[in-house]
């Protein structure tokens, strides 16, 4: 009898044990064992339109996972349709359900580099943002475009530009609008320390008088080397009272950025871009110029150069004079040059 007790209670143990085990194996198998299989390191976005659906949909579409019941299950039990968080969650390969599940659920999104770059216009620089964050595009322009916002910023509306800085920053993906503009507050602080300032006070400009002729310069010419030349250049005609007769500010009057000649009926329209009939700097920068634009008008050359044209081989630097005869000299050379290549616009 005593035998036969403990064969039963052996058998029992023998199954409650596999039984175990099988539980075990299924709850690692579909929580903890590896079920995602990208190739690389890749992103689900989530944003608010998004349903526990959609969510599963772009799961799959992204990590192509082999079994996503216990993503599934996690998301029934802990009711995750009632806390969807926005934001990017990272899925790498080898991951399992359980971090991943646990990544989106308490929000632990990977931030992204945010590029803001040197663009010409405000709807541009607002269709890049709305390209890279969750924030709509037209919610940007809109208060770029807005001169009671600007001014609660510090700005016109023709100087707002001013506050953006070219460079990546690490942000969340669905950063708030509000918090957006923060940021570019803060890192707008931070660009322009101490030895900036105190550059642009001793040139005499604000630090949107600079942006606005490195603006300029930047259209200029592409060349790092000779901005700072070309800042010299400006800020002699602009301390002498001369206009600055900046043909790209002609194109930016005339929102036409692939002239490549600047006619004489150009140099007549009513704008105050049109740096030939007003003298000093226009209202604003052109386009937001590059970190190196402003650095090389706060460190420019100091010549006596007041005229220069861009160079007949196309090189896309300038042949510089400081005066109108010689300037005449270099500009026949760059107007023969444009001819034989039959270029007249």
């Amino acid at each position: 009898m005593i035998k036969k007790n403990k064969k039963k209670l052996s058998i029992i143990a023998g199954i409650v044990f596999a039984a175990g085990f099988i539980a075990i194996g299924t709850v690692y198998y579909y929580f903890f064992s590896s079920q995602f299989h990208p190739q690389k390191e890749v992103y689900v976005y989530i944003d608010r339109d998004d349903t526990l659906d959609s969510i599963y949909n772009k799961v799959i579409d992204k990590g192509l996972p082999g079994n996503l019941s216990g993503f599934r299950w996690m998301a029934e039990y802990q009711d995750y349709s009632k806390s969807i968080h926005t934001g990017r969650y990272l899925i790498k390969p080898g991951d399992n359900v359980y971090h991943v599940f646990k990544r989106m659920a308490r929000g632990r999104q990977t931030p992204l580099n945010l590029t803001i770059g040197n663009v010409r216009t405000k709807e541009r620089l607002a269709r890049n943002i709305g390209k890279q964050l969750m924030i709509d595009s037209t919610e940007v322009a809109s208060k770029l475009l807005d001169s009671t916002f600007c001014a609660k910023m510090g700005y016109k509306e023709e100087t707002i530009i001013c506050l953006f800085i070219p460079e990546t920053y690490q942000v969340y993906w669905d950063i708030s609008l509000d918090d957006f503009f923060k940021r570019m507050q803060k890192e707008h602080a931070k660009f322009w320390n101490k030895d900036r300032l105190a550059k642009a006070k001793a040139i005499g400009l604000t630090p949107e008088e600079v942006s606005t002729v490195a603006s300029i310069v930047e259209e200029e010419t592409n060349n790092d080397n000779e901005k700072p030349m070309v800042a010299g250049l400006y800020l002699n005609r602009f301390h002498a009272l001369m206009p600055l007769q900046a043909d790209p500010t002609i194109k930016f009057a005339l929102q036409d950025f692939g002239l490549r000649r600047i006619k004489n009926e150009y140099l007549s329209i009513n704008s105050p871009y049109n740096t030939y009939k007003n003298i000093g700097l226009p209202p604003g920068p052109i386009r937001i110029p590059s970190v190196k634009g402003i650095d090389s008008v706060l460190n420019y050359v100091k010549h006596n150069y007041i005229y220069m044209c861009a160079k007949e081989d196309f090189s896309g630097t300038h042949n510089f004079a400081s005066n109108y005869a010689e300037h005449m000299v270099n500009a026949r050379k760059y107007w023969e040059a444009l001819n034989k290549r039959k270029i007249f616009k």
